[in-house]
This record gives C-alpha cells, sequence and structure tokens, in this order.
C-alpha cells in the first residue's frame, strides 16, 4: 500500500467531523435570538452595571425641584412681582428740623422777633396717573416674567426628555451592537472550521477578525458617548455630573399628533412665551401712557411750623409745581422712546407667533415621518432583512456565497434596527418640543 493510500486513510474522517461542526456552530448562531425579536422590547434592556430604572416622570420632577436655572428664573419672576407696589408708591415725605435767624454774635439770643426753631414736613405728589400707569407697566412686567419662569420650565422638561430619550436609543443600541458582535464572533467560528477543513478561505477568516474588530470599535465610541450624555442629563437634573444614570424607557411611537392648526390653537392660549409677549407689549402701552403724562407738573405740598420761645409761634403752608422747562430734551424724548418700545414688543410678538407657527410645521412633520418610518420598518423593513440574514446563512453553510455577503446582510439587519431605534426616540424628541410650544401635555400612549 503507498504512503498517499496510508495518508488518504489516516485523513478521511476529518472532513466530515469538522464539517459537522461547522454545521452545528451555525446553528448556534441561528439560535440566537433575532434582532425582530431583540427590538420587540426595547424597554427591557438596561445598560451594563445598572440595574435600578429612571423613569420619565422622576426624571421630570428632579428637573422640576433641583434645576438651577428654573430656580433662578423662579426667583426672577419674584423680584419683578416685588417692584409694582414700588412702582405705585409716592415718593417719601422729607422732615426737616432747623434754628432760623439767629445772631451770629451770640446764637443762644432769642428776643429777636424773627428768630424761631422751625420743624417742615414737605410731600411731592405725581400728576394723577403717573403712578397708576407705573404701577400697571410693572404688573404686566411681573406676569411675563411669571410666565417667563414657566416657559423655562416647559423648555428645560423638553430638553430633559430629548436627553433622555437620547441615552434611551443609546442603551438600546449598544445591545443590538453587543448583540451583533456576538453574532459575528459565531460567524468567525464558523469560518475558522470551514478554513480548517480546507473547505472555506483564509480571507473569510481575517474578514471575521476585522469585522469583530470593527463593531468593538462602534461599541466603545458609544460607551463614551453615552457617559457624555449621562452628564448632560445629570446636569439638567442638578445631579453630579457622574451620578449613575439607570435603565431608561423607550416606549413605541404614540398615535398622530393633531394638525398644525390645532397645535397654533393650544400654543395660542396656552404658550406661556406667547402670553409673556403679550403682557410685555401691554407693560409698553402703559409706559407710553405714563410717559405721556410726564409733561404734566408735579405738586408738592410743605407743612412747617416755627416756635418762637418770646413770642407767638408760626405756621406755613405751601404749594409747588414742577415746570417742565426742559422737556425737550427729557419727557418729549421719554415719550418717544416708550411708543417706539411699544411698537418693538407688537413686533416681537407677531415675530414669535410666526417663529411658533413654523416650529410647530416642521416638529409635527419630523414627529410624523418618525413614526411613520418606525412602524415600516418594525412590520416590513426589519423581517425582510432577517429573512436575508437566515437564507444568507443557509447559503454560505453550503458554500454559495462568500463570507462577506453574509457579513453585509447581518450588518445590514444591524443598521435597521439601530435606526428603528433612532426613529422611535427621534419621534418622542419632536413630541416633547411639540408639547413645550403648545404649553401642555398632549397625551397618547408617550
Amino acid at each position: 500500500m503507498s504512503n498517499r493510500s496510508k495518508v488518504r486513510r489516516r485523513t478521511g474522517p476529518r472532513p466530515v467531523v469538522a464539517t459537522a461542526l461547522a454545521i452545528g456552530l451555525v446553528l448556534v448562531a441561528v439560535a440566537r435570538p433575532g434582532p425582530v425579536a431583540a427590538a420587540a422590547a426595547p424597554q427591557r434592556v438596561e445598560p451594563a452595571g445598572v440595574a435600578d430604572t429612571l423613569r420619565l416622570a422622576e426624571a421630570l420632577e428632579l428637573a422640576r425641584q433641583a434645576n438651577p436655572s428654573l430656580r433662578a428664573a423662579r426667583l426672577r419672576a419674584d423680584a419683578a412681582a416685588a417692584r409694582i407696589p414700588q412702582a405705585g408708591a409716592l415718593p417719601d415725605p422729607m422732615l426737616s428740623f432747623g434754628l432760623m435767624n439767629r445772631p451770629i454774635s451770640d446764637p443762644g439770643r432769642t428776643d429777636q422777633p424773627m428768630t424761631m426753631n422751625t420743624l417742615g414736613l414737605r410731600q411731592r405728589f405725581p400728576w394723577p396717573g403717573k403712578l397708576g400707569f407705573g404701577e400697571e407697566r410693572a404688573d404686566h412686567l411681573a406676569a411675563a416674567e411669571a410666565l417667563d419662569a414657566q416657559e423655562v420650565e416647559r423648555r428645560l422638561l423638553a430638553r430633559v426628555e430629548s436627553t433622555y430619550y437620547r441615552l434611551a436609543f443609546m442603551d438600546r443600541a449598544l445591545a443590538v451592537m453587543r448583540d451583533t458582535r456576538g453574532l459575528l464572533r459565531d460567524f468567525f467560528e464558523v469560518s475558522s472550521a470551514r478554513y480548517a477543513v480546507g473547505s472555506g478561505l483564509q480571507q473569510d477568516v481575517l474578514q471575521a477578525q476585522v469585522s469583530v474588530a470593527q463593531m468593538t470599535e462602534d461599541i466603545t465610541v458609544m460607551e463614551q458617548d453615552r457617559l457624555a450624555m449621562a452628564a448632560r442629563l445629570n446636569a439638567l437634573l442638578g445631579r453630579p455630573a457622574t451620578a449613575p444614570v439607570g435603565a431608561l424607557q423607550l416606549p413605541g411611537p404614540g398615535d398622530e399628533l393633531p394638525t398644525v392648526d390645532r397645535l397654533m390653537e393650544l400654543a395660542a392660549e396656552r404658550r406661556p412665551a406667547l402670553r409673556a409677549a403679550r403682557q410685555r407689549a401691554l407693560a409698553a402701552e402703559a409706559g407710553y401712557k405714563a410717559a405721556r403724562r410726564a409733561l404734566y407738573p408735579d405738586i408738592t405740598v410743605s407743612l412747617n411750623y416755627g416756635g418762637r420761645p418770646q413770642f407767638d409761634d408760626f405756621v406755613s403752608l405751601m404749594f409747588g409745581i414742577s415746570i417742565p422747562v426742559f422737556a425737550g430734551s427729557r419727557q418729549l424724548p421719554m415719550r418717544d422712546e416708550m411708543q417706539a418700545m411699544q411698537k418693538m414688543e407688537e413686533a416681537r410678538e407677531l415675530d414669535l407667533h410666526n417663529e411658533t407657527f413654523a416650529e410647530l410645521s416642521e416638529l409635527r412633520a419630523q414627529a410624523e415621518r418618525a413614526r411613520s418610518l418606525s412602524r415600516l420598518y418594525e412590520t416590513s423593513v426589519l423581517p425582510q432583512a432577517q429573512a436575508a440574514v437566515e437564507s444568507a446563512l443557509s447559503a454560505y453553510r453550503v458554500g454559495r456565497i462568500d463570507y462577506t455577503t453574509l457579513v453585509v446582510n447581518e450588518m445590514t439587519v444591524n443598521r435597521y434596527r439601530i435606526e428603528s431605534l433612532r426613529l422611535t426616540a427621534e419621534y418622542h424628541r419632536a413630541v416633547a418640543q411639540v408639547e413645550a410650544l403648545v404649553g401642555t401635555t398632549l397625551g397618547g400612549d408617550r
């Protein structure tokens, strides 16, 4: 018997065993949880090392209680409210004491008829309407500051929701990427087994290693992005940047949003910024009315008592008025200033109204696009892509396709899964911004 025949008999069973091993590894890979199943319940995925779930309602309540910018806005509103009584108060009266007509040579002498000790009280009364319109202006400005604080709160909550859902997306994207990396490692084992028996190519083994390394790189980048985003969320919640952020919820997209016209109606009625703009326009109008009365004189009333030790006492009552002799450089420019401010506030109000309408149109379109595409991915794109991967696995097992085609199909599923999650998060972020603009919660499955 030749040596070649001996080698053939000695090595004959190896291809059968190795091929069986390769098929077994493929079956293990196929048995892993499918991408569609993993994407179906994203809210159960938790970041590694953190077990507690941070619910959106809890995050919003933390922001309301601890965010420094919101606290500053509320204190600014309190300060504006404290200015209201100041604007309507009379000027402080002036009390005076004096020694009148004392001889220089002997200040203690009191036998002169003009020598007296005086006590005076003087009060200035602004022309009727000046204080009233000033107080009305301060009242409108205080109302505007209070509404601004509400707007800051609505914007803050929208930022918290946006950051929350971005983090939730990252958690689920990381889960998808880790699952894909595990599947790529299974592919690497299969390609290695096929290469060992001579039915595969070394190129497939090297490509498998590169695919696993690339996915590990993507996971590392996403993990660092999550740390940065968690620090941003902690800042909004008034917590230390390094505070742990637990698992986050990411429900599916809700129902269709109301029409843009209906959203604009809600915004006109309830958005704090629009109502604050109206209050500032009213404040400017009151300021203009007060400026018109600046030409009218103020009245000063003085009451003086003169006590003469050796003669009868005196009492004096005097009235005075201010004369606007410098009206051309003071009162009239003030009137022009307040008139310009009134028109400016009215223009700002109109501009904010138009900007609100435009933003609502954009955000609603963004939310509806995300909602429609997310459902398209769930019901059509992902199932078809997963079916393509399973078919590619079967074809690769019998050598009908190369490894590159198999990896391309799997990475396509990975991309679709992550895109589906991104669209879901984008929908919720858009809805949160819409709710901030309309000044109320829209409800639905959020």
